[in-house]
């Protein structure tokens, strides 16, 4: 048996749940705020798309990516070789060698000459003539050495690296392609991809950053309906069409250009949205159960409009005739 004491507690409980299950099982119509969606294709793109362009020029000897690989900000994309570097590089590590030698030879004859002079043995002038060819052979070995650091720098500038990271589009060489400075090897699209819209330019006073877009789920290979945000419009029309930047969460990563139908925002007016969930169709009409006055359940044919999904209501349809704002419907 149930203690008396709570019993209030119990029936209070049983309440809630009743009335939560009532909430559940029962809709009130009222008018909402709805905005007329037109139907446009949009292309996905990247936000940019950037190149990977070989700073020295050569010849390309090795490519280390190709159209559709993923590609890291600082990724060596190819490498561009030049023969002159290398005979250069060979040219200057034989100077300094001979340099280095003479370094050598210099400095030995400039520690004699001071110990000579300490002795009296020469006259200050040896040791200035000493001195000076050590400080000769000294500045002439670093700037062979400099010069060896230069061509080092060009060597590794035959690097051609990815500017950004994102998926490779092209790629514009193959191995023994000659190459310029400047030129691109690679373009690059960089990651977060975007719905880039195309509206004609009579609808541009609808459109603005902030509002919602969607897209059907299938043409993302997903279920139910998608959302996304304008996030920026274009302030240039061309060709007389509007242009502008949707973001829609899961849109991918690979496929550049692909197109897919969105239904932007074309104005609103004022309507009566019911879930599909309360709408049977017996016969080729749709009915919903209406509660009376005297709580009654009537069954009251309607008019259905278009499908307008909405994130709080996904199923939502819109209705035209047989509903006013405060019915309450009762789920069938």
């Amino acid at each position: 048996m149930i203690d008396v004491r709570l019993a209030p507690l119990v029936l209070a409980l049983l309440v809630v749940l009743a009335q939560r299950s009532l909430a559940q099982e029962t809709f009130v119509v009222g008018s909402q705020t709805i905005v007329d969606e037109k139907a446009v294709f949009a292309t996905v793109e990247s936000t940019n798309v950037v190149p990977a362009r070989a700073r020295i020029g050569g010849t390309v000897v090795a490519l280390f990516a190709k159209e559709g690989d993923a590609a890291k900000q600082g990724q060596v994309v190819a490498t561009v070789g030049d023969e002159k570097l290398a005979l250069q590089m060979k040219s200057i590590d034989a100077q300094i060698a001979g340099l280095e030698a003479q370094f050598a030879q210099s400095q030995s004859d400039l520690v004699r000459a001071q110990d000579l002079f300490a002795r009296g043995t020469i006259p200050k002038t040896r040791l200035d003539e000493a001195q000076t060819a050590f400080n000769v052979v000294s500045n002439t070995l670093k700037a062979r050495v400099a010069e060896r650091s230069v061509l080092q720098q060009q060597v590794t500038e035959g690097n051609v690296l990815a500017p950004a990271s994102g998926r490779v589009l092209k790629v514009s060489v193959t191995v023994g392609t000659v190459v310029l400075p400047g030129e691109t090897v690679a373009t690059i699209a960089e990651e977060n991809f975007v719905l880039r819209l195309r509206v004609p330019e009579r609808h541009a006073r609808f459109l603005k950053a902030g509002d919602p877009v969607r897209i059907a789920g299938e043409e993302l290979g997903k279920s139910g309906a998608q959302f996304g945000t304008v996030r920026l419009v274009y302030p240039q029309i061309e060709d007389g069409r509007v242009i502008a930047d949707a973001t829609v969460a899961n849109l991918g990563d690979y496929f550049v250009g692909e197109r897919i139908r969105v239904w932007v925002s074309a104005g609103d007016r004022l309507s009566l949205l019911v879930p599909g969930s309360f709408i049977v169709t017996r016969f080729g009409i749709d009915y919903v159960r209406l509660r009376g006055g005297a709580g009654a359940v009537i069954d009251v044919p309607v008019q259905r409009g278009r499908e307008l999904p909405r994130p709080d209501m996904p199923d939502a349809l819109e209705i035209l005739s047989g509903l006013k704002a405060g019915d309450v419907l009762v789920r069938p």
